[in-house]
């Protein structure tokens, strides 16, 4: 399982794509963060991230299909996956360590944005007035939240060859998983079924957590829905096995 976790993210790492992705959210992010006149943190006044926090999870139906495209849809271009399953390893084994190889990877985009908290600390007044606790669960939140999109990455990428459509496929679950359910439930806002439908959808149980109060419910979502797109991943590459 190792070796193809470290083939994973190795391949990944040697390809200009991965530097481009992570460069172009960096760069989008800091420019939406301090320059942007409706975003920056300079118009609103305060020393808090609640912006950047609030525009990420965009930015990541974007960065995280680029990055879980060529999981699946490269190894069957290119014949490599019949050879892969061949290995003494099972097809679970193979996805998970797909899935922690791309999950790293988002982890290694949002690493260089503690920056950010570094310099809105030393900018507040008096210096280090920031809530740290509602950025710490803002960061988790936000890993929790990677951790869900690229299992959908991964099970889109399973389904195709092509990487493009692996892209779109993967893009268009997420969008639909963060936002699709929140405007569902307001075409049933008068029949008492609001609240059930919107906590189906990962938005609620994000902004939950954002607030830096860690309620086991939100990890048990994030965590049983990840295994099941996981599992879903399993299934579509097993029924080829």
């Amino acid at each position: 399982m190792y070796a193809v976790f470290k083939r994973e993210l190795f391949s990944f790492l040697s390809s200009m794509v991965a530097y481009i992705t992570i460069g172009v959210f960096l760069s989008v992010s800091g420019l939406l963060l301090w320059f942007f006149p409706d975003t920056s943190v300079f118009d609103y006044g305060y020393a808090e991230l609640n912006g950047f926090f609030s525009l990420v999870p965009y930015l990541f139906m974007f960065l995280i299909p680029a990055i879980t495209m060529r999981s699946f849809a490269e190894e069957k271009r290119e014949g490599t996956y019949e050879l892969l399953i061949t290995k003494p390893i099972t097809l679970w084994q193979i996805v998970v360590a797909k899935y922690l190889a791309c999950l790293l990877l988002v982890l290694f985009a949002l690493i260089p944005t503690l920056i950010y908290y570094y310099s809105i600390s030393k900018l507040g007044f008096p210096e280090g007035n920031i809530d740290s606790g509602a950025v710490i669960g803002s960061y988790l939140g936000l890993f929790l939240l990677g951790s869900a999109f690229t299992s959908i990455g991964i099970f889109a990428s399973a389904l195709t060859k092509n990487q493009v459509v692996a892209f779109a496929i993967s893009a268009a679950l997420c969008a639909f998983s963060f936002l699709g359910f929140d405007y569902t439930s307001q075409l049933f806002s008068m029949q008492n079924f609001e609240t059930t439908i919107s906590a189906i959808g990962i938005n609620q149980h994000y902004k939950s957590i954002s607030r830096g109060v860690l309620d086991t419910r939100d990890l048990i979502y994030f965590i049983s829905f990840s295994t099941l797109f996981l599992l879903f991943t399993k299934i579509a590459t097993g029924g080829k096995k």
